[in-house]
């Protein structure tokens, strides 16, 4: 996995918008991944996902952003554990996350176009 090596505490040093950004560029692969040769390409997206999402729950001190964090992350283990995820679904938790941070909302029209 690409991001296993990457220590809490190099994570840390990220701020935190960046982090975000971070989270939301794996989302944004994973949404080009539907196709079903794709499989096991999306699932690795949603392992990276994962993965960043806990190392910045891990690391914030900010104990509302830990809990929105958190409950995004169920719906993101929710597409993992989905045997045929659906695009739509991925894309309503796709932007969820974006709205997380301002920085990161501003991206919406720019990867969600309609």
């Amino acid at each position: 996995m690409q991001h296993a090596s990457l220590s809490a505490e190099r994570w840390s040093s990220i701020p935190l918008e960046q982090q975000i950004l971070s989270v939301a560029n794996e989302m944004n692969r994973a949404s080009k991944l539907f196709a079903a040769e794709d499989r096991s390409r999306l699932l690795n997206c949603y392992e990276r996902i994962l993965r960043l999402v806990d190392l910045t729950v891990e690391t914030s001190s900010n104990r509302a952003l830990r809990r929105e964090l958190l409950r995004w992350r169920d719906l993101a283990a929710e597409l993992y554990l989905d045997s045929n995820p659906e695009a739509a679904r991925h894309r309503a938790v796709f932007k969820a996350l974006l709205l997380l941070h301002p920085v990161a909302a501003r991206q919406i029209p720019f990867v969600l176009k309609s």
